[in-house]
Protein backbone atom coordinates (compact mmCIF):
# COMPACT_ATOMS: atom_id res chain seq x y z
CA UNK A 1 0.00 0.00 0.00
CA UNK A 2 1.08 3.60 -1.05
CA UNK A 3 1.85 6.12 1.71
CA UNK A 4 1.95 10.11 0.71
CA UNK A 5 4.29 12.95 1.52
CA UNK A 6 3.25 16.09 3.26
CA UNK A 7 5.66 19.14 2.84
CA UNK A 8 5.55 22.90 3.27
CA UNK A 9 6.44 25.06 0.58
CA UNK A 10 8.21 27.77 2.28
CA UNK A 11 8.31 30.97 0.07
CA UNK A 12 5.60 30.20 -2.75
CA UNK A 13 2.32 32.43 -2.16
CA UNK A 14 0.50 30.24 -4.08
CA UNK A 15 0.64 27.09 -6.72
CA UNK A 16 1.51 29.48 -9.78
CA UNK A 17 4.34 30.26 -7.72
CA UNK A 18 5.32 26.00 -7.17
CA UNK A 19 4.82 25.67 -11.05
CA UNK A 20 7.40 28.51 -11.59
CA UNK A 21 9.84 27.50 -9.83
CA UNK A 22 9.71 23.57 -10.91
CA UNK A 23 9.32 25.09 -14.57
CA UNK A 24 12.88 27.23 -13.31
CA UNK A 25 14.46 23.46 -12.05
CA UNK A 26 13.56 22.09 -15.64
CA UNK A 27 14.95 25.31 -17.51
CA UNK A 28 18.43 24.54 -15.75
CA UNK A 29 18.11 20.79 -17.48
CA UNK A 30 16.94 18.75 -14.70
CA UNK A 31 15.03 15.82 -15.76
CA UNK A 32 12.05 16.01 -13.76
CA UNK A 33 11.10 18.80 -10.80
CA UNK A 34 12.86 17.58 -7.26
CA UNK A 35 12.14 18.27 -3.60
CA UNK A 36 16.09 18.60 -2.10
CA UNK A 37 14.93 17.40 2.25
CA UNK A 38 17.73 16.56 4.44
CA UNK A 39 15.69 13.50 5.87
CA UNK A 40 15.66 10.00 3.99
CA UNK A 41 12.39 7.83 4.20
CA UNK A 42 12.56 4.81 6.18
CA UNK A 43 9.03 4.03 4.19
CA UNK A 44 10.83 4.27 0.60
CA UNK A 45 9.45 1.46 -0.69
CA UNK A 46 5.49 2.49 0.30
CA UNK A 47 6.31 6.17 -0.97
CA UNK A 48 7.54 4.80 -4.61
CA UNK A 49 4.83 2.26 -4.40
CA UNK A 50 2.42 5.10 -5.56
CA UNK A 51 2.41 7.61 -3.39
CA UNK A 52 2.64 11.63 -4.10
CA UNK A 53 3.88 14.59 -2.44
CA UNK A 54 1.60 16.73 -1.14
CA UNK A 55 2.37 20.41 -0.69
CA UNK A 56 1.11 22.80 1.99
CA UNK A 57 0.86 26.50 0.67
CA UNK A 58 -0.33 29.26 3.17
CA UNK A 59 -1.65 26.60 5.83
CA UNK A 60 -3.45 24.64 3.56
CA UNK A 61 -2.85 21.19 1.77
CA UNK A 62 -3.46 22.63 -2.64
CA UNK A 63 -1.87 20.50 -4.80
CA UNK A 64 0.06 17.14 -4.83
CA UNK A 65 2.48 15.22 -6.97
CA UNK A 66 3.47 12.07 -7.54
CA UNK A 67 6.54 10.92 -6.10
CA UNK A 68 8.37 9.21 -9.25
CA UNK A 69 12.10 8.25 -7.44
CA UNK A 70 13.83 9.03 -4.48
CA UNK A 71 18.04 9.77 -4.81
CA UNK A 72 20.52 11.87 -3.97
CA UNK A 73 20.26 15.03 -5.21
CA UNK A 74 22.61 18.29 -4.90
CA UNK A 75 21.31 21.79 -4.30
CA UNK A 76 22.33 24.99 -2.51
CA UNK A 77 22.63 23.11 0.70
CA UNK A 78 24.56 19.92 -0.60
CA UNK A 79 24.19 16.28 -1.30
CA UNK A 80 20.70 15.30 -0.17
CA UNK A 81 17.52 13.60 -0.19
CA UNK A 82 15.61 14.43 -3.39
CA UNK A 83 11.97 13.69 -4.08
CA UNK A 84 12.02 13.40 -8.05
CA UNK A 85 7.89 14.46 -9.36
CA UNK A 86 5.95 14.20 -11.64
CA UNK A 87 5.88 17.44 -13.22
CA UNK A 88 2.25 18.01 -13.75
CA UNK A 89 0.34 19.41 -10.54
CA UNK A 90 -3.03 18.01 -8.82
CA UNK A 91 -5.20 20.56 -7.22
CA UNK A 92 -6.50 18.38 -4.19
CA UNK A 93 -9.70 19.92 -2.10
CA UNK A 94 -8.29 21.80 0.46
CA UNK A 95 -7.13 20.78 3.93
CA UNK A 96 -5.59 22.97 6.92
CA UNK A 97 -2.69 22.06 8.49
CA UNK A 98 -0.34 23.48 11.13
CA UNK A 99 3.20 24.59 10.05
CA UNK A 100 6.24 21.75 11.27
CA UNK A 101 9.68 21.24 10.32
CA UNK A 102 10.84 19.02 7.14
CA UNK A 103 8.08 16.43 6.42
CA UNK A 104 5.88 13.85 7.31
CA UNK A 105 3.87 10.75 6.28
CA UNK A 106 0.61 10.92 5.16
CA UNK A 107 -1.34 7.80 5.04
CA UNK A 108 -3.97 7.42 1.98
CA UNK A 109 -7.18 7.65 4.13
CA UNK A 110 -6.07 11.26 5.57
CA UNK A 111 -5.06 12.14 1.97
CA UNK A 112 -7.37 14.97 0.47
CA UNK A 113 -9.23 14.07 -2.83
CA UNK A 114 -7.96 15.51 -6.05
CA UNK A 115 -10.78 18.37 -6.88
CA UNK A 116 -10.58 16.48 -10.69
CA UNK A 117 -12.62 13.32 -8.91
CA UNK A 118 -14.81 15.53 -6.89
CA UNK A 119 -16.90 16.84 -10.41
CA UNK A 120 -16.23 20.62 -8.99
CA UNK A 121 -14.05 23.40 -7.73
CA UNK A 122 -10.81 23.03 -9.87
CA UNK A 123 -12.08 25.97 -12.54
CA UNK A 124 -12.53 28.13 -9.25
CA UNK A 125 -9.23 30.66 -8.48
CA UNK A 126 -6.71 29.78 -5.75
CA UNK A 127 -7.62 32.76 -3.86
CA UNK A 128 -11.17 31.87 -3.67
CA UNK A 129 -10.97 27.92 -3.07
CA UNK A 130 -8.99 29.08 0.07
CA UNK A 131 -11.51 31.48 1.05
CA UNK A 132 -14.26 28.88 0.61
CA UNK A 133 -11.97 26.30 2.88
CA UNK A 134 -11.73 29.25 6.17
CA UNK A 135 -15.42 29.37 6.01
CA UNK A 136 -15.81 25.81 6.55
CA UNK A 137 -18.33 25.94 2.42
CA UNK A 138 -15.76 23.90 0.44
Amino acid sequence: MAVHVLKLCVGAENVAQIAEWQAGQMALGRRLPVCGTRSWPKRRDEILAGGSLYWIVKGLIVVRQRVLEIAEVEDEYGLRCGFWLEPSLAHVMPQRRRAFQGWRYLEPQDAPADLSTLGGGEDLPEDLRRELSALGVF
